[in-house]
């Protein structure tokens, strides 16, 4: 196996021998410490030079064992929900703490007030509901908005100004409000857009131009403007000279604090699945392979996207002589990874290695059949491997009953 490959999910590779690879069990989660540092300089580099403050949104990555990596980089965390606003508060105190949910659980707010210092509604009414404790408190209060600005192809199911969307307040919905509830503006201190998906800066750009169209008057009363997140700002060729732009010029226009609160810019291209080839068969002209990790239990979003994961050393369909269909051991029909082209054909033991395996995978993976999780292990600097988590039986019993028989 070639350890050198030079395309972006797999350059950290190279500092990892045969001989560490090897060892490890599958299937495994390999968190690669160097590119998390890598791609936390950049996000540095981005705030030092703008002023902007960029958050972890941890529910594209939580493994908590590696946040000291990103600790130097990252002003803060976003969460989702109070599981994720505690997890920010326990391991990054000193840090920021924003959350954003759709909708709050009045049974959960009190508690969530103890973690987070930014909270974000997504509609009027949970405003009117909420804000008022929530500035009480002393924290921080803003309101998502929906900008309806769609700049997403082909991922209709992640673009929150889709028609009908649940997500954010639009301006008909906020005049509305206000004419009901002329109290609401006083509680707000900042506005929040989320819009983007894997997406450049030339898309943050367009929508920046339809908030300012829809929100500007609102914007000079505010004390900061979140642009959410779905910037791919860590990736090869991203355009950060834009998206340095429109922080600038945001923040010397209305004289805001700006947010941003990417997940996978945070650990793209920092992961790895390692994988072992159960068993070869074919099907017809169909050559097809079983592994033992499962694309539905193990990286969902495989499936839930769908997107083809990168593969070392492997090729697209018919680029190498031997395309194989590669699959999970579940018995879900559809667990499928996809397809791809190899040198030689595939043998039972030959060990395969995913990459950009960091993102929506150990925050998203499941036990489907009894499919039990792959521990996680981290790839240090200096090319060394350690374990920081391995599950068992227990951990598949336990989310489905009782721990006292």
């Amino acid at each position: 196996m070639r350890l050198a490959d030079t395309r972006p999910p797999f350059v950290g590779l190279a500092k990892l021998s045969d001989e560490a690879l090897t060892s490890l069990p599958t299937p495994c989660y390999l968190l690669d410490e160097g590119q998390l540092r890598r791609n936390g300089e950049i996000l540095f580099g981005v705030q030092q030079r703008t002023g902007c403050k960029i958050l972890l949104a941890q529910k594209a990555f939580s493994n908590f064992d590696v946040y000291p990596v990103l600790a130097p980089y990252l002003a803060g965390t976003e969460a989702s929900g109070l599981y994720e606003s505690r997890l920010g508060r326990e391991e990054l105190p000193e840090k920021e703490n924003h959350v954003f949910c759709a909708a709050y659980r009045a049974d959960e707010f009190t508690e969530l007030l103890h973690y987070a210092d930014h909270i974000v509604f997504n509609s009027p009414r949970q405003l009117a509901k909420f804000g008022p404790a929530a500035k009480a408190a002393g924290k921080s209060v803003g309101l998502r908005v929906n900008p309806e600005c769609s700049t997403q192809e082909g991922h209709a199911i992640y673009d929150p100004c889709a028609p009908g969307s649940r997500l954010g307040t639009t301006r008909a919905q906020w005049d509305a409000a206000v004419a009901a509830h002329p109290e609401l503006p006083a509680l707000l201190d900042g506005l929040h857009f989320h819009t983007l998906c894997e997406q450049d800066a030339d898309a943050l750009a367009v929508t920046l131009a339809a908030v300012e169209e829809k929100f500007a008057d609102l914007l000079p009363k505010m004390q900061w403007l979140n642009f959410g997140g779905g910037h791919h700002i860590t990736r090869p060729g991203y355009d950060l000279a834009t998206l340095e732009s429109c922080i600038l010029s945001v923040r010397q226009k209305y004289g805001v604090q700006v947010y941003l609160e990417p997940g996978e810019a945070w650990a793209l291209n920092a992961g790895y699945l390692v994988t072992t080839v159960l068993d070869t068969l074919c099907n017809g002209e169909t050559n097809l392979a079983i592994l033992d990790m499962s694309a539905a239990c193990h990286t969902p979003d495989v499936i839930e996207m769908p997107y083809r994961p990168p593969l070392l050393d492997a090729g697209e369909p018919e680029e190498k002589p031997c395309t194989i269909r590669l699959g999970g051991p579940t018995c879900l029909a559809g667990d499928v990874i996809g397809d791809y082209s190899f040198d030689a054909p595939l043998t039972e033991g030959d060990r395969l290695v995913f990459g950009d395996m960091a993102i929506y995978t150990t925050c998203k993976n499941n036990t489907f059949n009894g499919m039990p999780l792959p521990p996680i292990w981290a790839l240090a600097e200096d090319g060394s491997c350690r374990e920081l988590v391995r599950f068992g039986y227990r951990d598949f019993k336990m989310r489905l009953g009782s721990a006292a028989r």
